[in-house]
C-alpha cells in the first residue's frame, strides 16, 4: 500500500480557479463570521455540508476564486489559526 503523503506530487492547477474549502466548527454563526472576518470582502458562497451525528460538530462549504498557490494557502492558513474554527479540509 502507497501512502499517499509519502508521494512527492504536487497538486497541478491553472489559476485562476474556484476552490472549496469545508471548515468545521461549532456553531454556524461563528463560523459563518470566522468565514467573513477571512474573505473580507471577496465574493463567495457558503452552504451547509453536515452535521455529526451528536450535534456537536456542523461543517459548512466556502466555495471562492483563488488566484494563486499562495492566494489559496493564506486562505487556508487564515482559516484555520482562526478560533472558531476547529478544523479545514
Amino acid at each position: 500500500m502507497v501512502n499517499i503523503n509519502e508521494l512527492d506530487q504536487k497538486l497541478e492547477l491553472e489559476y485562476p480557479c474556484n476552490w472549496c474549502y469545508k471548515v468545521v466548527g461549532e456553531e454556524r454563526e461563528k463560523l459563518e463570521q470566522a468565514i467573513r472576518d477571512v474573505v473580507l470582502e471577496r465574493e463567495h458562497s457558503v452552504a451547509h455540508s453536515n452535521t455529526s451525528r451528536s450535534g456537536k460538530y456542523i461543517s459548512l462549504n466556502l466555495d471562492l476564486l483563488v488566484h494563486n498557490e499562495d492566494d489559496r494557502q493564506f486562505i487556508y492558513e487564515a482559516l484555520k489559526a482562526h478560533q472558531n474554527i476547529k478544523m479545514v479540509l
